[in-house]
């Protein structure tokens, strides 16, 4: 029996079908009407949720948010022209963040392309440098061959996205008019209808765990054995219990410091016995008579490069043998002095190392090394308690401090960039709850977080964002989500009026006009904009106002933002003033 029907939309139908089948739960789509047949198909799917957004750069950020929380490839959908572009930023992100993503794009048919035709670009490849994986699929074929071979191409786009090179994939639909499900196109067999999606054997894994030499693991091990002076580095990581694990075990047995950056998840959940952990690192390497007493002679680093400029440069200094583990072997590593990057998941080095040591009845006495890295970092944490209940209200760097000891247990907790991220990674201590960190430290932008933060929250209860005013302003469209699907989700703006994190730089005191061209004071109301959006605020001015605000939000469970009005440049005075006691105190425990 024949039967009329659009080829467009049975083409978009039979790829997001084999989609589902594997597993795809989530999409976001900017409207347009080049990708009308996508959008319209994605529409009829009950077993896909999806968002839309009017900005296709907020679409794609808040994608890689649903990415992150849902650990599974998330569909973003959007239109022909310069919608496409409007995608880039949040694919650079995730694309050093290794966060899966499908990327389909709408195009005009190969006749257009050049012709001056309205909404038409060259999108070939258009993300070639930041993408894992292209596809342009050519005008759809209405046939067994042509709908299988799209099928196959779907399962692919899949794996490469989230097993075989994590990360974002792009596929190009080029689509001739017409583009509606009831203008026809074509008259087929009706057996055409009823293609299922294919239940494809995948024969491709990440072998990650088998792209190392045994010799390297002996001589590393061999080398852990040798070196009572040690560190385990560990930078920004997304929430791996295992992997945490892993490492705190592998500290117990090597008597390491744990250098544990702020994102590092290590800083929370923290018993009392785990004293290896060492929050204050950054402190300690401002003194250099610690810095010098206690070189390393081996460093194991996970995770991304550190937070801290300071560590940077440490790393950048050492003479220490410095290996690299994460799962995929990704050069974290700006000095470029790693002595090697093992391509494997952090869980699996951590335990074969400790076999390793363990059959070789390693017996490591704690060390004068390990002691006095504890001490530094109690010695720290007694200067920074002090700075932190000593000084008036608001506190700029003492802020995020302040908010994560208010957050109960179980609380999800993202960082946006700038101030924030360096302020959580200097001044937050160890703690026993439960907070798990999101972050966007792949391209390290200040666009996007509102967006990638509600992504987040979408999915994970009791979210809270802190972020900076202008990081704030960049992504105010995420305002239009987090209103339209009633998202429970809190936004902290520490507001110091501009660029404050320029205000510590030395070009601060030698640049004519640094205020007009750096600073960039904005004045704006954010309770005016927050409120125009339909979202409730608060300004917070006080320390009681502070405390009921952080001990009502996550009970009003409402889609809020707070403000705290900060002033830069005595944030500046109170870092170096911190930092400063730091040095002399440790200076003085450590002279020789």
């Amino acid at each position: 029996m024949k039967v009329k029907v659009n080829r467009n939309i049975i083409w978009s139908k039979v790829f997001f079908d084999q989609l589902v089948s594997i597993g795809v739960k989530y999409a976001c789509i900017s409207p347009g009407s080049r990708s009308t047949s996508l959008t319209y198909v994605l529409s009829k799917n009950k077993k896909i949720k999806s968002f839309v957004h009017i900005d296709e750069r907020s679409s794609a950020f808040f994608a890689l948010g649903l990415a992150k929380a849902s650990g599974k490839p998330v569909i973003v959908v959007t239109t022909s022209g310069t919608a496409v572009a409007e995608l880039y930023p949040a694919i650079i992100e995730a694309y050093q963040q290794r966060a899966p993503l499908i990327i389909c794009t709408a195009d005009r048919p190969p006749e257009l392309i050049g012709s001056g035709a309205n909404q038409t670009i060259n999108q070939y490849n258009l993300f070639a440098n930041h993408i894992r994986w292209f596809r342009d699929l050519g005008l759809p074929a209405i046939s067994e061959i042509g709908l299988n071979h799209l099928q196959k191409i779907a399962f692919e786009a899949y794996q490469v996205s989230l097993i075989e090179d994590k990360g974002p994939v792009h596929l190009n639909f080029p689509f001739r008019k017409p583009l509606e499900p009831e203008s026809y196109t074509d008259v087929v067999n009706k057996k055409i209808l009823s293609i299922k999606p294919i239940n494809f054997l995948s024969k491709k894994t990440h072998s990650s765990n088998h792209n190392f030499n045994s010799r390297l693991i002996n001589k590393i091990s061999d080398d852990l054995i040798k070196f009572e002076n040690g560190l385990i580095i560990v930078g920004p990581m997304e929430y791996n219990r295992k992997a945490l694990d892993g490492i705190k075990k592998l500290s117990g047995l090597l008597n390491y410091p744990v250098i544990a950056d702020g994102l590092s998840q290590l800083r929370f959940s923290v018993k009392k016995n785990e004293k290896n952990i060492i929050a204050n690192f950054n402190s300690l390497l401002k003194s250099e008579n610690f810095k010098q007493a206690f070189e390393p002679e081996i460093i194991l680093q996970f995770g991304r490069t550190p937070t801290s400029a300071v560590i940077e440069e440490f790393i950048a200094e050492t003479n220490a043998d410095r290996y690299l583990v994460n799962s995929f072997g990704d050069r974290f590593d700006p000095a470029g002095n790693a002595k090697a990057i093992l391509s494997v998941e952090p869980e699996v080095f951590c335990e074969m190392i400790t076999e390793k040591l363990k059959h070789k009845k390693i017996f490591r006495r704690s060390s004068n090394y390990i002691k006095s890295f504890i001490k530094a970092d109690t010695i720290c944490e007694k200067i920074k308690h002090g700075f932190i209940n000593q000084s008036g209200f608001p506190n700029e760097a003492a802020l995020i401090s302040l908010i994560t000891h208010a957050l109960p247990s179980g609380s999800n907790l993202f960082i946006g960039n700038s101030l924030p991220v360096r302020d959580l990674d200097n001044f937050v201590s160890k703690n026993s709850k439960k907070i798990t960190f999101h972050f966007n430290r792949g391209a390290s932008g200040i666009d996007g977080i509102t967006s990638t933060a509600l992504g987040v929250a979408s999915l994970k209860t009791s979210t809270i964002l802190i972020t900076g005013d202008l990081s704030f302003l960049h992504d105010l469209s995420a305002l239009i989500t987090m209103n339209k699907y009633d998202i429970k989700f809190v936004i902290i703006v520490i507001n110091n009026d501009g660029g404050g994190i320029f205000a510590s730089l030395p070009i601060a005191n030698k640049v004519k006009g640094f205020k007009e061209y750096f600073l960039t004071p904005h004045n704006m109301d954010l309770k005016e904009i927050t409120n125009s959006f339909g979202i409730d605020y608060q300004l917070i001015t006080n320390p009681k106002k502070f405390n009921k605000a952080l001990s009502e939000m996550t009970i009003k469970n409402l889609p809020l933002v707070l403000e705290i009005k900060t002033d830069a440049q005595k944030a500046v005075i109170q870092r170096e003033k911190y930092f400063s006691e730091v040095k002399k105190k440790l200076n003085k425990e450590f002279s020789k």
